[in-house]
């Protein structure tokens, strides 16, 4: 369900006086109960505590016991507390003369994501909270205090809230200076809402008839977008192989480099491979190359799933000792992926200060390593799923600087997929996550095609 705004809301069905524990069999009756609610609190805290943490602690035995639509929901109760993070606890801030322990504001931002996002019956949230706490010995004498602060907020409501409260500080003053104060409320705004799932057909003249069979809309370029739940294995075509899951913005670098048939591609830091199946759909030779042997696994189920073809070569970049040189090359860079927190919002929370200059490091490195790849007249492009200038903007400029051999080749937005005040001065394109709004929003990226003249 989209995420509504704060502004004074009541959460429904609050419940009478004294009727709370005369409830819990009705509240158990909503659905998911106060294991699910466990294993949503695992599944926040490991995505506060680290990058992945989400997807690491899923097999976790929280987590794993739980049935199919019980697990889903504890996943759907953490996002949400996730996006809303900053919202939640200046709620919850309101309310509390200190915070309590780790644990209690675990049960309580977990509440509140239910009440502000989900929509869930208040008498069920505040039910299935104070049991939570119950269960704990470390959480059990703030039973009443779990009580007090959700009926307050059933009684008074949300209060106002600001979205950019979901954004850590330094991030929020580093996209304000470099993008604007109304840029800066967007991508706020972007984190409320939980993005619709985009498909890539393998054959992308097929886009409006995928588009009728997954209940969803062709968006420009090709990429088809579905508001559909559930198991996409499921879904009209999958087990055929005519489409992959990826975001529209990551979908445009691929259709940007252009690969015609039977060229020559390398597609560096390849995994998980949703731009190597664009590139080997358009008929050219691939060679797709990355350090990770186990996240090139997903790689080859797919291009077995989607019966297209690549060479796949386990080596890290710089280090590849191969005398080729090809037509067309895609370096889709390690990066902060600042720009992924409407599908990954643990990337908000996860990114510090200093990663984006340690990564920044690496990506002028391998921009060197993919330079020297490129045949004479052929074409580089280089993407990074990163909001931030040091690692896009500013990687470019440098290093055109060093190498004078190439040059921008200005993008069309429309004929890659990507909106059209994306496009910067200089022909690149600066993707950010509010913009198609109306659309649903698209991922962060940067992206710029150079050719190599000399």
């Amino acid at each position: 369900m989209r995420a509504g705004g704060a502004g004074g809301r009541k959460p429904r069905g609050e419940p009478g006086k004294g009727g709370l524990r005369g409830r819990e069999a009705e509240a158990d009756a909503q659905g998911p109960g106060v294991e699910a609610r466990i294993a949503a609190g695992v599944l926040l805290n490991a995505a506060l505590e680290r990058r992945g943490g989400m997807d690491e602690v899923m097999g976790k035995a929280e987590v794993a016991a739980l049935s199919g639509p019980d697990r889903a929901f504890a996943r759907a109760v953490a996002l949400a507390a996730l996006r809303r993070l900053g919202e939640i606890d200046a709620i919850l801030d309101r309310r509390l003369a200190k915070r309590p322990s780790p644990a209690v504001m675990t049960i309580l931002r977990l509440a509140l994501a239910q009440l502000l996002v989900l929509e869930t019956p208040a008498f069920a949230v505040v039910s299935t909270a104070v049991r939570q706490a119950e269960r704990d010995g470390a959480t059990r004498q703030y039973k009443g205090l779990v009580n007090a602060v959700l009926r307050g907020i059933g009684r008074d409501g949300f209060g106002p809230t600001d979205p950019v409260a979901n954004l850590p500080d330094w991030l929020a003053a580093r996209w304000r200076a470099t993008y604007g104060e109304a840029a800066l409320a967007g991508l706020a705004e972007a984190t409320r809402h939980e993005p619709p799932t985009d498909l890539t057909r393998r054959d992308p003249s097929g886009a409006e008839a995928l588009a009728a069979a997954v209940e969803g809309e062709a968006l420009p370029g090709g990429s088809v977008r579905t508001r559909l739940k559930g198991d996409v294995a499921g879904w009209p075509g999958f087990e055929d192989g005519t489409w992959w899951v990826q975001d529209a913005a990551a979908a445009a670098p691929a259709r940007l480099l252009t690969a015609r048939p039977g060229e020559t591609v390398l597609d560096l830091c390849a995994a998980p491979g949703g731009k190597t199946l664009q590139l080997a759909a358009t008929g050219a030779v691939i060679t797709a190359l990355d350090r990770s042997d186990s996240r090139l696994k997903r790689l080859r189920a797919n291009l077995a799933r989607t019966k297209l073809e690549a060479e796949v070569v386990v080596a890290p970049a710089e280090d590849w000792e191969d005398a080729r040189q090809f037509d067309a090359v895609l370096l889709d860079a390690p990066c902060t992926a600042t720009g992924t927190y409407r599908r990954n919002p643990e990337a908000l929370s996860a990114t510090r200060p200093a990663d984006v200059a340690k990564l920044a490091d690496v990506q002028h490195r391998l921009l060197d390593v993919a330079a020297a790849k490129v045949k004479p007249g052929g074409r580089l492009v280089y993407c990074v799923c990163s909001l931030e200038r040091e690692e896009g903007e500013t990687q470019i400029i440098a290093f055109l600087r060093r190498n004078p051999a190439f040059r921008t080749v200005a993008a069309v937005p429309a004929e890659v997929g990507a909106p059209d005040e994306a496009l910067t001065p200089e022909g690149w394109l600066r993707i950010l996550p509010s913009m198609w709004s109306e659309r649903g929003g698209v991922d962060g990226f940067f992206v710029a095609r150079l050719e190599r003249v000399g």
